[in-house]
């Protein structure tokens, strides 16, 4: 417990006294310290919470003089002062102006009588400091036994139940993106409003940080979990006393093993819903009600998806060489960037495949879902690519269009999205012949895998090479127009792209022309104007 200096009045050995009738709420302060000081002003010395001690050996005598040394006594932050009294000593009873200043400062003035020593008083203070910190330690060594052998059991609730049994505070463990895990007996099962700027602040900066914040009166404090990489966050509600912030630590790290014990735990249903994603993708025609079940057995029920490839770190611009080790661990880091995308996409489709730059990782999402967020969350300044949205069976085509756009991503810094505003202007400015073609298999990406995708691919190269001229089109491939128009009514199926839309038709051109090498910028021959531009 806290020295008060009612606790040093009540000592018969001290035979402290007062010299006025001192309120209660002030003999109710804490004691921090306890020093000697006869200077003329001693304030700019203390700390605060100190018993000053003094013979008065240079005490004022004028009342104006003693109020403004008990002013800066006060100031100073003493939480009293005592004048030592004795046979030798300047005084032998306080003298009524320094009473009758501490008094209207609202300091309490002590006497310490003849045969107490002022080192009496000093020792008296620091062993009820020193026994203060063993009751503290003890507390706290008592509250992390009580932890340990609760996280022995496992399970996050044990460990916040007796964090709160032994401190009054309330807490809380989220999982990275916010929702609860698990709560204490005093927790908030659905977090204060003001809490959640303190955890988005937390979880965007993973393990290297914690934030606290005081609203409308209430203590909040948030904590990232995990051992390499943020897997929950922790949310205090409350304050804390020296006792249960010297555990905060403990708490701290048996919940971030106890996350990591739960990732390893989980590692099988990750690898199963992997392979049910490679199993979908494997089949090149599936029907729609066999993607579907596929989607809704992992809880995916969103009508129509995207696909999502993210170059994974460590890949071959990581690499300084034909090094094992360095491959082991470029899979390691794809391994556990894949893991959290899992965690935040629902249903948590997601694999890893070997792409022609290094280990990438393949995602299926709900088109209502902002994958934008969840990529700067999980995969920040990773290349990526977001396929666009299309029917569960389709899913295939998404994916293979979102790769196409990872060399758009890493040439503009951010993830680019199929159908992207100004795409092909961007793609005529950088002129970087890989950055074409990835953008060229993202728009004809869909005919790459449709039957009769060449003849298809061709067909349309023709049409927009004549202008849309259906007669010379039909001609110059050798068959019916009616042919031509099947055709083309596919590649817009296929392709989600319309003819008649001058954007869609530049982007069409725009494709056709990189396949054959005529791109602008690439040194082939002058390319034509667009058509219907």
């Amino acid at each position: 417990m806290p020295l008060h200096l009612s606790d040093l009045l009540a000592r018969p050995d001290l035979d402290l006294s007062v010299t006025y009738d001192v309120p209660p709420h002030l003999l109710a302060r804490t004691v921090e310290a306890a020093t000697v000081s006869d200077l003329p002003a001693p304030g700019k010395w203390l700390q605060g919470g100190e018993l000053l001690m003094t013979i008065g050996l240079l005490l004022p005598r004028e009342p104006a003089a003693c109020r403004a040394y008990v002013r800066d006594v006060a100031e100073g932050g003493a939480a009293c002062l005592a004048l030592g009294l004795g046979q030798g000593l300047p005084y032998q009873e306080a003298p009524e102006p320094l009473v009758r200043a501490a008094e209207e400062a609202g300091l309490p003035l002590l006497t310490v009588p003849d045969g107490v020593p002022f080192i009496a008083v000093t020792k008296a203070v620091f062993d009820a400091r020193a026994q203060e910190q063993r009751e503290l330690l003890q507390r706290a060594f008592a509250t992390q036994r009580r932890l340990t052998a609760a996280a022995t059991g496992g399970g996050l609730r044990p460990m916040l139940a007796e964090w709160t049994a032994a401190t009054g505070v309330g807490a809380a463990v989220l999982d990275p993106l916010g929702r609860l895990l698990a709560a204490g007996e005093r927790a908030h099962r659905t977090p204060p409003a003001q809490a959640h700027e303190l955890l988005a602040r937390v979880a965007a900066h993973g393990l290297r940080g914690s934030a606290a914040s005081t609203a409308a009166g209430q203590q909040l404090e948030v904590q990232p979990l995990g051992a390499r990489r943020l897997r929950g966050l922790l949310l205090l509600t409350g304050r804390l006393d020296d006792a249960a912030r010297s555990v905060v630590p403990g708490l701290v790290s048996l919940l971030s093993l106890e996350l990591e014990r739960r990732h390893l735990r989980d590692e099988p249903e990750r690898r199963r819903r992997s392979a049910l994603l490679s199993e979908l993708l494997a089949d090149e025609d599936p029907s729609a009600d066999r993607a579907r079940d596929v989607l809704q057995s992992v809880g995916l029920t969103a009508e129509r998806v995207r696909g999502v490839v993210v170059e994974a770190p460590g890949g071959a611009e990581g690499r300084t060489g034909p090094d094992p080790s360095q491959e082991g661990s470029a899979e390691g880091a794809a391994q556990e960037m894949a893991a959290d995308l899992a965690l935040a996409l629902p249903g948590g489709l997601v694999r890893v495949v070997e792409g022609a730059a290094g280990p990438v990782i393949e995602a299926v999402a709900g088109e209502d879902l902002d994958v934008r967020e969840v990529l700067a969350r999980f995969a920040p300044h990773r290349p990526a690519g977001i396929g666009p949205a299309a029917d569960p069976e389709a899913v295939r085509v998404s994916l293979h269009q979102a790769a196409g756009l990872l060399a758009l991503s890493r040439a503009s810094g951010e993830p680019a999205q199929a159908r992207q505003s100004q795409a092909s202007r961007l793609l005529l400015d950088l002129g970087d012949r890989r950055t074409l073609h990835g953008y060229a298999d993202t728009v004809l990406g869909p005919l790459d895998l449709a039957d009769h995708g060449e003849e298809l691919a061709a067909t349309l190269a023709a049409w927009l090479e004549t202008g849309g001229a259906w007669d010379a089109t039909s001609r110059r491939l050798g068959v019916h127009r009616h042919t031509v128009r099947n055709r083309l009514d596919k590649v817009m199926d296929l392709t989600g792209r319309r003819l008649d839309d001058p954007d869609d038709r530049f982007d069409l051109w725009l494709a056709t022309r990189i396949r054959r090498g005529g791109a602008p910028g690439t040194g082939g021959r002058p390319a034509p104007p667009p058509p219907g531009r």
